[in-house]
């Protein structure tokens, strides 16, 4: 079984920011597969068939610096390991719409990233980074992130959102190697 996790922050207040790309991305999979899912103690959890292979969608509900536990309690009860992930998660070095997929990685100073890592006590598993930067970056990162997409992004978010959920599908269904080649650089 894989296991998909939507990076995020849970509650309304963070809902429509930047840092919840992951969270859109994950409900556009869900959405897509007919899932609904329930919070089982930390996470919001959904079984669903995507590309034919059995996955469990995960939304940690603690806040995006804490992600680790509660996807390591899911892997534990699933009886999975770090190589059965496809993270979703929001990048403010990729300009807004741009996907980048890779099999394994370093966190890359994002702190949703850094928990998964640390709590796992590895690197080896794929991600998609869906990019959420629109020009330069602005002094207040914290802020930047935690702010709602401007009205001028929400279709080209929406867009993103639904190429990421495309991407996982990739993953899948043919393969990290595919994923990549399909996804990694495209511009909406």
């Amino acid at each position: 079984m894989r296991v998909v996790v939507g990076l995020g922050n849970p509650g309304e207040r963070y809902r429509r920011t930047r840092h919840n790309a992951g969270f859109l991305a994950l409900d556009a999979l869900a959405a897509r597969a007919g899932a609904a899912g329930r919070v089982r103690g930390d996470a919001w959890v959904a079984e669903a068939t995507l590309a034919g292979v059995p996955a469990l969608l995960v939304k940690p509900l603690a806040f995006m610096n804490a992600s680790g536990p509660p996807v390591a309690r899911v892997l534990a009860e699933c009886e999975g390991s770090p190589a059965d992930l496809a993270v979703l998660v929001d990048d403010v070095a990729l300009e807004l719409g741009v996907l980048r997929v890779r099999e394994r990685g370093s966190h890359g100073g994002h702190n949703g990233l850094r928990s998964l890592v640390e709590t796992l006590g590895t690197e080896d598993f794929a991600r998609i980074r869906i990019g959420v930067r629109r020009g330069e970056l602005p002094e207040g990162l914290a802020d930047y992130v935690l702010a709602d997409f401007p009205p001028d992004e929400v279709l080209v978010v929406q867009e993103a959102v639904g190429m990421a959920a495309d991407a996982v599908w990739c993953l899948l269904e043919e393969g990290g190697a595919a994923a990549m080649n399909r996804f990694n650089g495209r511009r909406l």
